[in-house]
């Protein structure tokens, strides 16, 4: 049984084969990195950002998308591919280099998609144009993931996010009339956060036309600040039965329609303090399965609460 929507399966219904994500590295910062809204970043986040499966961020995008290619097609068997602007914020640079980088990226032969990166309070309606020109004149799909993280606005100041829900919110209505995928990024067991966060958090994603959702689970990378205050003891992780029971009450209460890239994060772990439980990733997705094979749920199964809950018993 299928208890939740796959990217893969969304991929290949979408496309008719295979298609995999390229991560490609941009020299790119962050607006909470340069000063312009903080320094040091997320407390969580290490000096390379996210993008461990990266290449050098010197080689061009198209050196990028080839190497991976020439590891990936033989590996995988796919043939069509979208490459993932991945690292830090991918629309936090000048508007003619962006430019750049995504007309070298949607040309390709192979790209059927573009996905990128970014912060809510890096949407603007320029870079959203550059996009658009790029999705019109190749035929390119566009996904815009922001990492919306939490939202409970503690945990956000707690984490040295920058930005709160409210910046989240606009975006996203940013993007809606341009037809681009919103993929919203969640970390379901921060420390400050209990399930009830974590439902929050899937309601107002459900409330507002996002298309895609890709839960994490925190991980705690050596000579972050994060990896001080779990050093200290002063800040704790959840057990992984608490995540699994996180991420199945948040998948039961978001849209059935949405895809899910994923509900736990695959990291290495080496240079971090703590990283799954010490469990493989697909260990934990088969707890997760587990969970809603118990409760007999699925996607979606408490979503009734949007349209006017209250009134549909007199409609």
């Amino acid at each position: 049984m299928d208890y939740y929507r796959t990217y893969s399966s969304y991929l290949k219904e979408k496309y008719g084969e295979k298609v995999y994500k390229l991560p490609i590295a941009l020299p790119v910062t962050c607006p909470n990195r340069d000063g312009f809204c903080g320094t040091g970043g997320c407390t969580f986040c290490g000096e390379i950002g996210a993008g461990y499966e990266n290449l050098p961020e010197d080689l061009s995008v198209t050196e990028q998308i080839e190497r991976n290619i020439a590891h990936i097609a033989p590996k995988y068997k796919a043939y069509k591919y979208i490459p993932y602007f991945q690292n830090f914020t991918n629309t936090y640079l000048p508007l003619a280099a962006f430019t750049a980088y995504v007309d070298e990226a949607a040309s390709h032969a192979d790209c059927v998609g573009l996905a990128i990166a970014t912060r809510p309070d890096c949407i603007h309606p320029a870079y959203l144009d550059v996009l658009a020109d790029a999705k019109a004149k190749y035929g390119t799909d566009i996904t815009v993931e922001l990492g919306l993280q939490s939202t409970n606005p503690h945990s956000l100041l707690a984490i040295q996010r920058g930005h709160t829900v409210g910046e989240y919110i606009d975006a996203v209505l940013q993007i809606a009339p341009y037809g681009f995928d919103v993929c919203t990024h969640i970390i379901a067991n921060l420390p400050w956060d209990d399930r009830v966060d974590v439902r929050e958090a899937a309601k107002i994603i459900s409330a507002l036309p996002v298309q895609q959702v890709k839960i994490h689970a925190l991980y705690i990378i050596r000579h972050t600040l994060m990896a001080q205050q779990y050093m200290a003891g002063t800040i704790q992780m959840c057990s992984l039965a608490e995540y699994v029971d996180r991420v199945v009450d948040f998948v039961e209460l978001l849209r059935p329609d949405i895809v899910l890239q994923r509900l736990v994060g695959r990291v290495p772990e080496e240079n971090t303090l703590f990283a799954n439980w010490g469990r493989a990733w697909w260990v934990i997705r088969d707890r997760i399965e587990a969970e809603f094979a118990r409760r007999g749920t699925r996607q979606g199964s408490h979503c009734g609460y949007l349209g006017g809950a209250a009134v549909k018993r007199w409609v």
